[in-house]
């Protein structure tokens, strides 16, 4: 129980640095997903996963970051 916990509360971390921010950027995204990576490995969850999981949420991460962009470039318009 103690492993899920401690994995809960470093992804809410990781998530609370990065919502903070004014806007995405890569280094956003890296410094994240680098903290979710260990986070992920430390509660022994499979590399395999963890590398697809991290891969999967990075596409994301940047079309959302596409999306922002898009966005404000029509609001602005």
């Amino acid at each position: 129980m103690a492993m899920f916990e401690n994995l809960s509360e470093r992804l809410s971390q990781s998530l609370k640095k990065i919502s903070g921010k004014a806007s995405l950027s890569e280094a956003n995204i890296e410094e994240t997903l680098r903290e979710v990576r260990m986070a992920l490995l430390e509660a022994d969850v499979a590399l395999p996963v963890v590398k697809d999981f991290v891969e999967l949420v990075k596409e994301r991460a940047r079309w959302v970051k596409r999306l922002i962009v898009a966005l404000t470039q029509v609001s602005n318009s």
